[in-house]
């Protein structure tokens, strides 16, 4: 059931690196044909079909909210979302799904987004800065950059941490 050490490729190193050059993607699939050799390899036993899935579903989950966390600000939120949907998504079907309706909704909302007057645009990039600097505010980070310049205002500290 499973293939030989040495695989389908060719046999001589001139070949190989042949092959290399010309066919790039031979050497993805030559990795993802082990990668799911090992992996039904650890499905046989329940075990460890089990600890995979734990650890690999921890991981997933992490990523996830870390990207949750991430998306009200610039910078690389929802793909952080996707990797983690994306690494559920090799063991739970139901990833795969959220992912995929996730992917949809985005790019509908980047559509629509691109399709909007100048004011609209302006506005969710007003919408996006003020979370942003609320989230500073909250963290108390305008209340210490003040007192680096010998501003104290009362405003600037936040209300969660009293200074």
């Amino acid at each position: 059931m499973l293939s030989n050490a040495a695989g389908p490729g060719p046999t001589h190193t001139s070949e190989r690196s042949e092959q290399s050059d010309t066919e790039p993607h031979s050497r993805w699939s030559t990795l993802r044909g082990r990668l799911h050799e090992r992996r039904e390899r650890i499905r046989v036993n329940s075990t460890l079909n089990t600890s995979y899935r734990i650890a690999l579903g921890t991981l997933g989950t992490i990523v996830l909210l870390a990207g949750l966390l991430m998306v009200p600000y610039p910078g690389p939120g929802w793909l952080v979302v996707f990797a983690g949907l994306g690494i559920l998504a090799t063991e739970f079907s139901w990833a795969h799904n959220l992912n995929t309706r996730a992917k949809r909704y985005y790019h509908a909302w980047t559509r629509w987004l691109g399709r909007q007057n100048v004011a609209v645009k302006l506005a969710t990039m007003g919408l996006t800065c003020a979370v942003v600097l609320t989230t500073l505010w909250l963290l108390g980070l305008f209340a210490m950059a003040g007192s680096w310049v010998g501003v104290e205002w009362d405003w600037l500290s936040s209300p969660l941490f009293d200074s």
